[in-house]
């Protein structure tokens, strides 16, 4: 892992599609150690700063007997309204 000293860097926002946005730099992924796939959630804080965390692997042990569409939809749900969650979760 590289070493911990504040640095700072930057990206250009571009047009996706309909939408807009940007890619992270190997050495961000490298420290928030996200591999190819995995998810990175942020946090929008009142001062203006946004941090960005690797989301935790979720763990679905004992959920077997759950029907996939069900677990889908729950997966859709956290993914739309992830930040509302843990809004309303730090209350």
């Amino acid at each position: 892992m590289m070493d911990m000293a504040v640095r700072e860097g930057g990206r250009k926002n571009k047009k996706i599609g309909n939408s807009s946005g940007g890619t992270f730099p190997p050495e961000v992924l490298e420290h928030l150690n996200v591999k190819q796939g995995e998810m990175v959630v942020f946090d929008l804080e009142k001062d203006g700063k946004v941090v960005l965390k690797k989301r935790p692997a979720v763990n679905v042990e004992g959920f077997e007997e759950i029907d996939a569409d069900f677990l889908e939809g729950m997966k859709d749900l956290f993914d739309r309204y992830d930040n509302t969650l843990r809004n309303l979760a730090d209350r």
